[in-house]
This record gives C-alpha cells, sequence and structure tokens, in this order.
C-alpha cells in the first residue's frame, strides 16, 4: 500500500494506539513514544513503515503534503473544555498534529489526491563545454574599434 493509504488504516484501527483522529477529523495526533514503541518497536512481518527513525516518517508525512499543527486547530469554546485538553496534550511527553486538506475523516474518498510531492525545485544542468565554443565562434572586438 501506499503511505496515505497505510496511514489511514492505521488512524482507522484499533491496533494502534500512538495515531488517531484529533476532535474535528480533520488532523491526525501522534504519540512519539508508543510510535517508538508500535511502529519503530516492530521487525518482519509486523513492521508497518520500513524506517527505522521518527525522523524519515515525518519526513513521509511532508511529502504526502501533511504539515505539522502547533495543535488541534479545533478546539472548545468554553474555557474549561479548552483547559482540560491542554493539561491532556501536556500530559502527553511529544504529541504532533498533522493537516491534509486531502486526509479528513468525514471524506474518505479525498484519500486518492493524496499524492507524493514531485521536487518544486530542479537543478540547474551542469555547465557543459558548449559555453565555451560558444566564446570561441563569436568573432573578437579589437579594442581600436
Amino acid at each position: 500500500l501506499l503511505f496515505p493509504k497505510k496511514l489511514w488504516k492505521m488512524v482507522e484501527s484499533d491496533q494502534f494506539m500512538f495515531i488517531w483522529w484529533s476532535k474535528g477529523g480533520k488532523c491526525i495526533a501522534i504519540n512519539e513514544d508508543l510510535f517508538k514503541q508500535e511502529v519503530l518497536g516492530r521487525a518482519g512481518p509486523l513492521c508497518a513503515f520500513a524506517t527505522e527513525r521518527t525522523m524519515s516518517f515525518i519526513q513521509q508525512l511532508n511529502l504526502y503534503g501533511f504539515i505539522k499543527m502547533q495543535r488541534d486547530f479545533q478546539r472548545s469554546a468554553s474555557l474549561p473544555e479548552f483547559l482540560a485538553e491542554e493539561a491532556a496534550a501536556s500530559a502527553h511527553s511529544k504529541l504532533f498534529y498533522y493537516y491534509n486538506p486531502n486526509f479528513n475523516r468525514e471524506h474518505p474518498h479525498l484519500l486518492e489526491r493524496c499524492k507524493r510531492r514531485v521536487g518544486l525545485q530542479q537543478r540547474a544542468p551542469a555547465a557543459s563545454g558548449q559555453d565555451a565554443e560558444m566564446d570561441e565562434k563569436q568573432p573578437s572586438q579589437s579594442p581600436h574599434g
């Protein structure tokens, strides 16, 4: 499976505790400590992703258009609920929220649009010997006119 489809299955599964939908279903929340246990700690056929580092997983998220959010952007309107959510979030050692407009619990059909990004910048072609040849073919101008 492609990365977004695997990720979707993990979010929807009861087998993984490291990842879940945010309150509004527009972000995914990832607990880094649980990720290390549940994903990086598995090997062989139980291995979910071919990675040994958290950063590799985060790079995959970025390649597929996920952006890191400071917090879940769908917060409670009431102050007591907001404070309770803040306390719960700080209780986790490392909790990250990632957003992708095409990765939304309420719109699974958008998952097909979740494509790997292609490099936006292409390297300039290496200088070839043609530049030197072009300089030689141009008539030289003498300083005397």
